[in-house]
């Protein structure tokens, strides 16, 4: 795993996320939805739940908010009712790609993810096209870590793999394993700058230059649709065009 291409990764995308802060909000409060509607409303049982607070929580969202949208999601009180969706198919270069939908719409939403696919030189295959690259995994980023603790601290609560350097580490984990790894980390003194559950690719494509940018343009395209809610791919981008 490139450590410092998915660092390129990952502040690309917050950069974008926090100059829109009110779709973040939106998106944060369809996860909590669907989450609380798909695996029931009590976060100590249902792990994407939890998860899905803890975002809403580090992004400054009100206990008040958070409660309502659980609420409402487990009364099934909203009229039109999202569900999750996952779309996959190939985008520049050929890179895998998933999608990741809160949808109460699957023909709007598969018309609109079609079209960035479309118009990106990319197309939308069939439902498990692209899915057998992909693993679902508890990924966490440290930032200012000592190598030793963090080492120390997943090896000591068995997680799968670490890598990075110079402070920063990508640990990953199985996806029952993910809280266990994170509070170790955070009681060791690591500092957590994101953390959740992804779908890790098997193997990646490596992209520079003007390829890597198309296919960071493309992301953002996707990620700007309101039915989306995670961009998952194999691209792999180099340091310098992050």
């Amino acid at each position: 795993m490139a450590g410092h291409s998915k660092w390129a990764n990952i502040q690309h995308r917050k950069k974008a996320q926090d100059a829109k802060r009110g779709k973040v909000f939106t998106r944060l409060i369809r996860e909590l939805t669907v989450a609380a509607r798909e695996g029931g409303a009590d976060p100590e049982s249902n792990p994407r739940l939890r998860l899905a607070v803890e975002k809403a929580q580090a992004a400054n969202m009100t206990r008040v908010n958070i409660d309502r949208a659980i609420q409402r999601a487990a009364a099934n009180a909203d009229k039109d009712s999202l569900e999750s969706v996952m779309y996959e198919g190939y985008g520049p270069k050929g890179v895998a790609v998933l999608v990741e939908c809160a949808t109460d719409n699957r023909n709007r939403t598969v018309a609109e993810v079609r079209h960035v696919f479309t118009r990106s030189d990319g197309s939308l295959g069939e439902t498990g096209s692209v899915g057998y690259l992909f693993n679902r995994r508890g990924v966490i980023y440290c930032e200012h870590g000592d190598e030793d603790e963090v080492f120390t601290a997943a090896a000591e609560n068995d997680a799968e793999d670490v890598s990075g350097e110079e402070g920063r580490f990508i640990v990953t984990t199985s996806p029952e394993n993910f809280f266990r790894v994170q509070t170790a980390l955070k009681g060791a003194g690591v500092h957590v700058a994101e953390g959740g559950f992804e779908m890790v690719a098997t193997t990646e494509v490596e992209l520079s230059g003007d390829d890597a940018q198309k296919t960071l343009k493309f992301i953002d395209a996707l990620e700007e649709l309101d039915d989306v809610q995670n961009v998952h791919t194999n691209a792999s981008f180099a340091s310098d065009d992050g």
